[in-house]
């Protein structure tokens, strides 16, 4: 059975998860804050409408707020005596979890809540960005606590995995927060601190002639529209900052080792050869991996496995499920699921 979803935001991820959604046969009802995509929004089978108490009367399965970070408690003060949770589920696609939680809990609809992440995206925004491909073999996260009702958790899993065509894992809100700023949020900080090095150097000129390849892939993310950037880090802020840490210290013990071998004229001490050395295999297994997933037909020869999601503790076991690489991909049955192991390392 077609879901109905309502998605408020129609911005570069909203929008392209509502005309997915519509390209899979689901009944799509649309709000924004500005009216503005309504018309080729229509155009592509999304029904918009101008409020959201319309939004909500539309009794929607599964509601997703696309909407900035910094609106949501505004939103979610708004829908708070709109929604219906005993028809709606209440869903997200924002990139920290713990945050969105504690506001969800705040206005009182948290029973009604299970948070999610697609990991899709680009360094573009908006409505005229949006494009139903930007999903294609996207990964969605799923947030859940000790709390949260397996039928909530099913109504976002159907929207992904039958709707989106799209694998989901299961995590808590700080686990994924914690990964999220590994993947995602700290490489944005990395990125531009290297535009910024460009920017200052008297050579930026010279330097911006010159780059090709490896600089356009370590600096796309940096293309970002900065305020956006900003918002991301800060809302992950300690996670964030313990990563810049470490990786401060890697560089440091990398400068130090280039150092000595200036020092030697250019020959390395054995201690500075083995911290180098290490340096550049200590990723290998990653380099593997991801030399796997450049087959055309990677995911066909990926292990299958079948998940019994029990009654009791399925939060946790789907968790442990998500940490041995395990991605589902289809339900079989209310409990019965099917996964991919796509273990990176």
């Amino acid at each position: 059975m077609k879901q109905r979803i309502a998605i408020v935001g129609l911005g570069l991820i909203g929008g392209s998860l509502a005309r997915r959604l519509v390209n899979a046969g689901c009944e799509v009802v649309a709000w924004n804050h500005n009216d503005r995509p309504y018309e080729t929004a229509e155009a592509d089978g999304i029904r918009c409408v101008p409020t959201l108490a319309v939004l909500a009367d539309a009794k929607p399965d599964v509601l997703v707020l696309c909407n900035p970070l910094k609106a949501m408690p505004q939103i979610l003060g708004a829908l708070k005596p709109l929604i219906d949770p005993s028809v709606t589920t209440l869903t997200d696609v924002g990139s920290v979890k713990e945050m969105v939680r504690e506001q969800v809990r705040a206005v009182g609809l948290e029973h009604c809540y299970v948070g999610a992440h697609p990991m899709a995206g680009n360094e573009l925004s908006g409505w005229e960005s949006s494009d139903p491909t930007l999903y294609d073999g996207a990964l969605w996260a799923i947030t859940v606590d000790e709390n949260t009702e397996y039928q909530r958790f099913r109504a976002v899993a159907t929207m992904i995995v039958d709707h989106c065509a799209n694998r989901l894992i299961v995590l808590d809100d700080t686990t994924h927060d914690r990964c999220a700023a590994l993947i995602s949020h700290m490489p944005h900080v990395i990125s531009t601190a290297m535009i910024n090095e460009l920017v200052a150097n008297p050579n930026r000129n010279i330097a911006a002639a010159l780059a090709a390849g490896s600089w356009r892939d370590m600096t796309r993310v940096a293309l970002t529209d900065p305020n956006r950037t900003r918002a991301m880090v800060e809302e992950d802020a300690a996670n964030v900052e313990a990563l810049l840490r470490n990786m401060a210290n890697r560089l440091t013990l990398m400068a130090n080792v280039l150092h000595g071998m200036t020092a030697q004229q250019g020959a390395p001490t054995a201690g500075d050869d083995k911290e180098m050395a290490r340096f550049f295999v200590q990723g290998q297994p990653f380099r593997e991996y991801k030399a796997l997933t450049k087959e055309p037909d990677f995911a066909e020869h990926c292990e299958t496995v079948e998940l019994a999601i029990p009654e009791t503790g399925w939060q946790q076991m789907l968790l442990e499920s998500a940490r041995r690489g395990e991605h589902i991909v289809r339900f079989d049955g209310y409990r019965q699921a099917m996964a991919q192991v796509r273990s990176s390392v």
